[in-house]
């Protein structure tokens, strides 16, 4: 449905050590980037769409939040949306909401919500009902 989401980031370098690792627990790595110029891309493969950018703002100006805005990644998981959250915690992330079920969205609403070091919105859901063993 979309191409790519850029959200800005006043120090790419922090930045990278806190996506790095949140991204991959969703399959989805670096696939360029230039640290000096300030940008990193992510996909789940080489010319694949979506696309995730993290960047300094091309205008030079500082990176600011957006009110009202948030970035959700889907997980295949409850478990995934858990592991997603304490990994955000671990490299710099602020709770902004524990993995839990949401069910004023719907039922089968599981998700987390935090802020990365730039003070992005982040969430993580999965829309599935939890799988019985």
């Amino acid at each position: 449905m979309y191409s790519h989401t850029t959200l800005g980031t006043n120090d790419i370098r922090r930045a990278v050590a806190f996506y790095d690792p949140l991204l991959a627990k969703l399959g989805v790595t670096r696939q360029e980037s230039d640290l000096e110029r300030g940008y990193a891309g992510y996909a789940a493969g080489p010319d694949t769409t979506p696309q995730f950018w993290i960047l300094r703002p091309i205008n030079r100006e500082d990176a600011t939040v957006g009110n009202g805005v948030t970035i959700a990644f889907e997980a295949p998981d409850r478990a995934t949306v858990d592991r997603f959250h304490a990994t955000a915690l671990a490299h710099g992330g602020t709770d902004e909401g524990a993995p839990g079920l949401r069910p004023h969205y719907h039922p089968d609403y599981y998700g987390a919500y935090l802020r990365d070091p730039d003070g992005n919105k982040l969430c993580c859901v999965c829309h599935r009902p939890q799988s019985l063993r």
